[in-house]
């Protein structure tokens, strides 16, 4: 088996981070703004990549298939568990909270949703961080994909198209934020985040699961 891009180039991937902290900065804003005040334990970013996003924002573990990306997550203090969104290594209800920074698109994301769902406690919330397909970083994106290491077999999702795929997985009503209102390169400082989405590139949807206790 070929290894992924995501292990080829999980450096480079990283680097990314530093190379662009003002927009990475202002991603973690928009995604905090709707987070609880205190992290719960039982708290996991799906697609965590290096780990970036899961560790600034205090969760307790990350799951990728990428065990190169897994090993510099843990070193970043993250509990490591390698997977697929699809068909996650874990109990039913054993999460109360999970985060999606910029993955639903590399995955099938209505058999995910359904399988997160799964593994949402009771109340559990969901975060779902994602390039707005239909805003200007998200159509040039779509113009790359051929050539992006990354984002080669991705699909690119509207944020109405998204609310509709949580609620008919079960998930309630969401609250939206949203940045990167220019384009990357003119991002010098950090971007306060807006509700709802329509004008920035990056959109932040908060959900909770309604199974009953």
């Amino acid at each position: 088996m070929s290894e992924s891009p995501f292990d080829i180039y999980a450096e480079k991937y990283d680097r990314w981070y530093e190379e662009h902290r003002p927009v990475y900065e202002s991603e973690l804003e928009a995604i905090r703004e709707l987070l609880p005040a205190v992290i719960p334990g039982k708290s996991l970013e799906i697609g965590a990549g290096t780990g970036r996003f899961a560790s600034a924002l205090s969760l307790s573990y990350g799951l990728d298939p990428s065990r190169k990306m897994l090993e510099m997550a843990e070193k970043r203090g993250l509990g490591r568990i390698q997977g697929v969104a699809e068909e996650l290594p874990l109990k039913s209800s054993s999460m109360e909270l999970i985060l999606m920074v910029t993955s639903l698109c590399f995955i099938n994301a209505e058999k995910a949703l359904h399988d997160i769902y799964r593994v949402l406690a009771p109340g559990g919330e969901l975060f779902v961080a994602f390039i707005e397909r239909d805003s200007p970083l998200g159509e040039e994106y779509q113009k790359k994909v051929s050539k992006n290491s990354f984002y080669r077999n991705a699909t690119f999702y509207s944020a109405g198209e998204l609310i509709d795929l949580l609620l008919e997985c079960g998930f309630l009503e969401p609250a939206i934020r949203q940045t990167l209102f220019r384009s990357l390169h003119e991002i010098e400082t950090v971007e306060k985040p807006e509700e709802g989405f329509g004008k920035g590139s990056f959109v932040v949807i908060r959900t909770t699961s309604i199974k009953k206790k």
